[in-house]
């Protein structure tokens, strides 16, 4: 798993899972405390996640919340937008339309 940007963007790349989860959570989580207004995570080069992946991302969610931020996903991949509309986390997330 491999994240990089700022706290405007982010790109997240890899496998985010249990084994990556930590590290994941530390660098969202500072990327929504060093910045002000929308937060986006480009998943376009993310190749899968777990459960516990989308709970990290899930937290930073919610994280962002409270710090008056809007986090946004852009460039789910397919399978992962498969997911989040299974979860109905799709309803929760704010995702960018493709094109």
């Amino acid at each position: 798993m491999h994240i990089r940007g700022d706290h405007a963007e982010l790109v997240v790349g890899g496998r985010l899972d249990v084994r990556s989860a930590a590290d994941a959570r530390t660098a969202l989580h500072t990327a929504v405390d060093s910045g002000r207004g929308g937060l986006v995570l480009d998943l376009t080069e993310l190749d899968s996640w777990d459960a516990t992946g989308l709970g990290v991302i899930m937290g930073a969610h919610r994280r962002a919340g409270r710090a008056n931020r809007r986090l946004v996903l852009r460039g789910v991949p397919p399978q992962m937008q498969r997911l989040l509309v299974a979860t109905r986390l799709h309803r929760i997330l704010a995702i960018e339309p493709e094109g």
